[in-house]
């Protein structure tokens, strides 16, 4: 029995017919097809059952039948599926042990060869003699065959090989849709209990979701594969077995940089010391897609892709000695730390090359340096230890030891790292900390990591050459912390670093966080959000010299409204706070002078704007397009000088230029009243006399001038006077551990404060 099935979607009194070379399909005779059924439940699958006698067919040996679909339509007109081949099966003249499923994909499109499988398990083991070896495969769907005729794909055609050359026996126990983390979960259940010889490891770049995750998380995807095989790899060799792994395949929705990464991958496998079985060279197109007519879909090979990667296999690789391979079981078992250097007093390294791991153990009462002018050092590591390129890591070093270090693609170590007396340090390569079964991969892009290692600790790892500056504006980075839980997080070995604290919020990142280039940062959960009180930093003008000195001090995050205007008359701003900035960006008062390329505004005559207007505009004849990007603009700005305000635990608005205590007072009045009870202060730089303002409650005044000219011509004039507002800051108790940061698009589910009293 033959069960024929096709999925095609249908008109109100269409169906789904099949006509074909046999007499049970009609003799290609479309009166003669045969209907197929479908049902509300697996619509838009149609099927029908045939038995086709072999005694029809024209030999008794394997013939192939060939049939199309056609589509009967409500007035008993067909319209045949596709022009060109037809389809086809091979029918074997045996009787069969089960229903073959004919899976035939789409309607109208015909693939290269066909694909079928009993609809009931019939697979028998072969036999293994005593001194025979087993081979257990654990993959995913193309690992079983999934697409080939019969589901007889490589592993089948490996099994009746070694078979019949060694007599060796295969137990294929792979998974649909297996990934990494799922078949490392299923691998003390459905390996370890069969006590296999060798098992070799079948999984794909495409069941990671590369093909079709954002192009952000690509690397990301990538390297939770790579760690993820290393890691099966490693549980082979606690079992006793030897590993191979089969090497990554294509995909036809891969893209170029798709096959970057596929290419990459492949490269760094055949570089690990494990044996690779080369499917990518036998079936890749060299786009990183199937050869023409080796796939059966996007994901998976047709019985000749099965075919060409089963021919790929190098079956001597099973030539195996079984008391040899026992003696590799024996030694397997066992952690091999490879002594590396050593001296008289106590200071000894030691490498696991399995592991990629390297340790440093200090008996002595000194202090040792390891530096890249310790030469004889330097030369032990390069010549035994085997580091692969890349960042090694510590846990649970003691505080004040560096606890990672960087390996050069030499395999020497770059970083200097001091190890104390008493120490006995285990390093580990960062790429073992992205196995799915230590961390959770929350973003990599090929240098920046960020990995989950618990509910409470994440692991941040900069592999690059620069500083990294992590901030909420970078929206990938901002959305990946969302899967952390909310609260405040800290460097438990340098707390007090400027930019080791974490501040995450439902919506993810909230905080500014710099990562030293070459390092590894672990930020451990430490308090809620509502249990330390933020300071948000509003600048309320006169002109952008705040701006620019919270620039230098990375404390600037997205743009409030009086950042980047020139505003000299304080009560036009407390003005504009009063009304909720609407009039800022109304075409009415705004007024273009061409002669000084600025906008000057008539209802707050001491309000202007200097970057509004662009090269490609033509402020003269058409204002509209800059009206329109200042409503966006400054809409926007207004919208996070309320979400700070309401948001933040504590405000300290900043106002530079020349004032007086009338204005002032007015101020404080409208701020009081926007701010409904939430403590706030008033920091006022201008050259002039504090005591204009003394007395005066919640205001605090230097006199001091920051000239936002001067800055942009002097370099070093505008460092002085970041250190200068940086000291100031700090004694009012703000620093980067409790500075409240806004997103740049705070988010529309907060109530807005009241913007018109």
């Amino acid at each position: 029995m033959y069960r024929f099935q096709v999925r095609a979607y249908t008109q109100k009194g269409e169906s789904i017919a099949l006509v074909g070379s046999t007499p049970e399909l009609g003799l290609w005779d479309v009166t003669k097809c045969i209907t197929l059924c479908t049902s509300a439940e697996s619509y838009p699958l149609w099927w029908t059952d045939i038995e086709i006698v072999p005694s029809s067919l024209e030999s008794k040996n394997c013939q192939n039948i060939e049939y199309k679909y056609v589509r009967v339509r409500a007035d008993g007109s067909v319209q045949w599926e596709a022009l060109g081949l037809n389809r086809w099966i091979p029918i074997e003249a045996d009787k069969l042990p089960s229903t073959i499923v004919v899976e035939d994909g789409w309607l109208s499109y015909v693939p290269p060869s066909p694909y079928g499988y009993f609809k009931e398990s019939i697979a028998k083991p072969l036999t293994k003699g005593e001194e025979n070896l087993k081979i257990a495969v654990i993959g995913s769907s193309v690992a079983l065959g999934c697409n080939a005729w019969l589901l007889k794909g490589w592993a089948w055609h490996l099994e009746q090989a070694l078979h019949e050359k060694y007599g060796h026996t295969l137990v294929n126990v792979s998974e649909v849709g297996a990934n990494v983390s799922t078949t490392i979960d299923r691998f003390p259940l459905v390996v370890a209990p069969e006590k296999p010889d060798i098992v070799i490891v079948a999984l794909s770049l495409g069941n990671e979701g590369l093909a079709y995750c954002p192009p952000h998380q690509r690397r990301a995807v990538q390297r939770r594969f790579e760690s993820g095989l290393q890691q099966l790899v490693k549980m082979i060799e606690e079992l006793g077995a030897m590993p191979i792994l089969g090497a990554v395949y294509p995909n036809g929705d891969y893209y170029p940089e798709h096959n970057w990464l596929l290419q990459d991958t492949h490269n760094r496998m055949l570089n690990w010391g494990v044996t690779v079985l080369n499917w990518l060279d036998a079936v890749d197109d060299g786009a990183g897609r199937w050869k023409a007519g080796t796939c059966f879909d996007p994901a998976h090979p047709n019985t000749t892709g099965h075919r060409l990667m089963y021919e790929a296999i190098d079956l001597s690789l099973f030539a195996i000695d079984k008391s040899k391979l026992n003696k590799e079981k024996q030694l397997s078992n066992q952690k091999q730390e490879l002594p590396i250097y050593r001296d008289n007093r106590g200071f000894h390294i030691f490498a696991c090359q399995q592991e990629k791991s390297l340790r440093v153990i200090n008996t002595s009462k000194y202090t040792y340096t390891i530096a890249a002018y310790w030469e004889e050092l330097q030369a032990a590591i390069k010549a035994k230890a085997g580091l692969i390129p890349g960042i090694y890591i510590a846990k649970n070093v003691a505080k004040g030891t560096l606890p990672y270090f960087w390996a050069r693609e030499d395999s020497t170590i770059e970083t200097s790292v001091d190890i104390p007396p008493g120490a006995d340090i285990e390093y580990s390569a960062a790429i073992n900390l992205f196995s799915p079964k230590i961390s959770q991969t929350l973003y990599y892009d090929g240098h920046l990591a960020l990995l989950k290692e618990s509910e409470n600790i994440i692991r941040i790892i900069n592999e690059s050459d620069h500083e990294y500056n992590i901030h909420p504006m970078w929206k990938e980075v901002r959305s990946a912390l969302k899967q952390m839980p909310s609260g405040v997080y800290e460097d438990p070995l340098e707390p007090d670093v400027p930019f080791r604290t974490m501040m995450i919020g439902k919506d993810g990142l909230e905080s500014r966080v710099k990562v030293p280039a070459k390092s590894s940062v672990i930020f451990q959960y430490k308090c809620k959000l509502s249990d330390i009180s933020r300071v948000g930093i509003i600048p309320l003008g006169d002109r952008c010299a705040a701006r620019m000195l919270l620039y230098k001090m990375e404390y600037d995050g997205p743009a409030f409204p009086f950042d980047l205007t020139r505003s000299t008359n304080l009560g036009d701003v407390a003005d504009a706070i009063e009304t909720g900035f609407q009039d800022m960006w109304n075409p009415q008062f705004l007024h273009y002078n061409h002669d000084e390329r600025r906008i000057y505004h008539s209802k707050w005559s001491g309000l202007s704007f200097a970057h509004e207007v662009e090269d490609t505009d033509d402020p003269l004849n058409n204002m509209f397009p800059v009206y329109e990007r200042m409503r966006v603009r400054y809409s926007a700005r207004a919208e996070r000088f309320w979400y700070t305000l309401q948001n933040c635990d504590e405000a300290l608005f900043i106002r530079t230029g020349v004032t007086n205590r009338g204005y002032v007072i007015d101020l404080l009045d409208k701020l009081e009243a926007k701010c409904q009870g939430k403590p706030f202060r008033v920091l006022l730089i201008s050259l002039q006399s504090s005591d204009e303002f003394a007395g005066l409650p919640k205001v605090l005044h230097y006199n001091l001038e920051f000239n936002p000219d001067k800055m942009y011509d002097d370099l070093g004039y505008w460092m002085y006077c970041t250190d200068v507002m940086r000291g100031i800051i700090e004694s009012l108790g703000v620093s980067s551990k409790n500075l409240f940061w806004c997103p740049p698009n705070p988010p529309k589910n907060k109530p807005k404060t009241q913007e018109n009293g």
